[in-house]
């Protein structure tokens, strides 16, 4: 616990450092300028987007750029070298951009709705759905020595992770679009603003799945982080 209270530190250090802390609050104003203007019923029908939008770039963007500058900084050759554990290292990152994302949308969605929203659901696709996006993001940039490498093959696994926005609108209703995590934090996210009403499947589907792939994801993110890593650096 001593390892990982000094890990969320820096954390929150580092995420001030490069300034996505700045980043998160200009994105939140320009989402506020984006749903302000817009009529109550239109801005409830607009606003599981847009949470979803934001928790991507939070998610996905910010813990990418973050291993990119610790890579240039060479803070991750000390980390391997440091009795910290990559579950710590790695749960630091989860915890502080989650509970960014988190606030984000709370504070997103109370200056536009006042009180009436359902905050329990809200939270809890806003958190599943940044903890996905952060591991996947966080896998796809560590084969790759510069943002410029990584950029263009990041936009796949974007466009397949984004893919349930077309079921949830109703533009591509097919069951095998469940298979992808992201589905159920987005149902989640429909229902905290009564676009969407949650069945009991639905709800267990929407809770069960994204844990269970997300504790696949933290496995191959430890494999991939000793092979891009640990072994370049010379780390046991």
């Amino acid at each position: 616990m001593k390892r990982l209270g000094t890990a969320l530190r820096l954390e929150l250090t580092l995420q001030i450092r490069y300034r996505f802390l700045h980043a998160a609050v200009f994105s939140g104003v320009l989402w506020l300028a984006l749903l302000l203007p817009m009529s109550d019923e239109l801005r409830s029908v607009v606003s599981p987007y847009v949470i979803f939008g934001d928790l991507l770039i939070v998610g996905f963007f910010f813990v990418a750029g973050a291993v990119f500058f610790e890579k240039g900084e060479r803070t991750l050759n000390a980390v391997v070298s440091t009795p910290l554990r990559f579950h710590e290292y790695l749960a630091s990152k989860v915890i502080v951009l989650t509970g960014l994302s988190a606030l984000l949308a709370v504070f997103i969605t109370t200056v536009t709705h006042g009180v009436d929203y359902h905050l329990p659901l809200l939270l809890v696709g806003t958190t599943l759905g940044t903890v996905l996006m952060l591991l996947v993001g966080f896998l796809t940039v560590l084969p790759f020595r510069s943002i410029s490498d990584w950029f263009m093959p990041a936009v796949i696994p974007i466009a397949v992770f984004n893919l349930p926005l077309l079921g949830y609108a109703g533009l591509w209703e097919t069951p095998w679009l469940y298979p992808l995590p992201t589905y159920g934090p987005l149902l989640f996210l429909g229902a905290a603003f009564e676009q969407t009403t949650l069945t009991g499947w639905q709800i267990g589907y929407g809770l069960v799945y994204p844990i269970l792939f997300t504790f696949g994801l933290s496995l191959v993110a430890r494999r991939l982080f000793d092979r891009y890593l640990v072994a370049r650096t010379g780390g046991s």
